[in-house]
């Protein structure tokens, strides 16, 4: 279903480069983006494409929603990653979302979301597919790079990209570490970059990432991405292989990223 755009967009950011290609991107095709940034590493990329960029804590929703009523945002997209351990600490939650966080059952990924997403709802405004901006950095199927899987590699692909899809069901996590037809690591709470050192610590060299979709994924919220910093995380602790499922997964920095891969030996492919 196609939507109709609104010239000022809202943009919820976390932290890492996503949301500064979004901000650009935006920016560059004639759009208004007015930022609330959860995070502080990528500010300074921000107000280079963001007409305004307010600086917030996750559990202010309060002054969130205030801030884009103000601004008559209409339209928002979420992206970057906000660290799922500001659930374990509820620093700075205002009373609202603690009572928001009280009235679910599960404080998972989606769970958390949707309850969000329903609140901006509330508020009339609606969040977007986070690839309406970002489409031209899905991956195809295929390899990437000079580098090629060798058939035990391919058998644990296979594996991982089963066994991720089986946890991404019931909301764990979307990424494994695999190695030898054995199961390293299963992403949670932790996040990617950590689930990989966990695993590939394990593993002690040649380990497998896979990385996917959820099976049921809601595209307003947690598409699959990777960049410079996994590759980085995973040359420290010897993986040398990831795969992603392709048309699903973002990569930031393509090209970087793949002359990091080629220049390390490690294979990159989206299956």
């Amino acid at each position: 279903m196609s939507v109709m755009l609104e010239n000022k967009q809202g943009l919820i950011a976390g932290d890492g480069s996503l949301p500064v290609k979004m901000a650009q991107y935006a920016k560059d095709n004639g759009f208004d983006v007015v930022c609330i940034s959860l995070s502080n590493d990528n500010v300074k990329d921000l107000k280079k494409y963001c007409s305004k960029v307010y600086s917030c804590h996750p559990g202010e929703i309060n002054r969130i929603e205030k801030i884009l009523k103000e601004e008559e945002i209409k339209q928002a997209t979420f992206l970057g990653k906000v660290p799922k351990s500001v659930l374990l600490k509820l620093y700075k939650f205002d009373s609202r979302a603690i009572d928001l966080l009280k009235s679910i059952k599960r404080l998972n990924d989606d769970e958390v979301m949707l309850l969000i997403v329903r609140e901006f709802e509330k508020a009339g405004i609606t969040v977007l597919d986070q690839t309406i901006f970002i489409k031209n950095l899905m991956i195809p199927a295929g390899v990437l790079g000079k580098n090629k899987p060798t058939q035990a590699q391919l058998e644990d692909v296979n594996y991982g990209f089963w066994l991720a899809k089986e946890m991404g069901g019931v909301d764990v996590g979307q990424s494994v570490v695999i190695k030898d037809k054995m199961i390293m690591a299963v992403e949670a709470i932790e996040g990617t970059d950590a689930c990989i050192k966990r695993g590939a610590k394990l593993a002690k060299n040649d380990a497998v990432v896979v990385k996917v979709s959820k099976p049921k994924q809601d595209k307003r919220f947690d598409i699959p991405a990777i960049g410079l910093r996994t590759l980085k995380t995973m040359k420290r602790y010897k993986a040398n292989l990831i795969a992603v499922e392709a048309n699903e997964t973002i990569i930031v920095d393509q090209e970087n990223v793949i002359k990091y891969a080629d220049k390390n030996d490690m294979v990159i492919m989206a299956v």
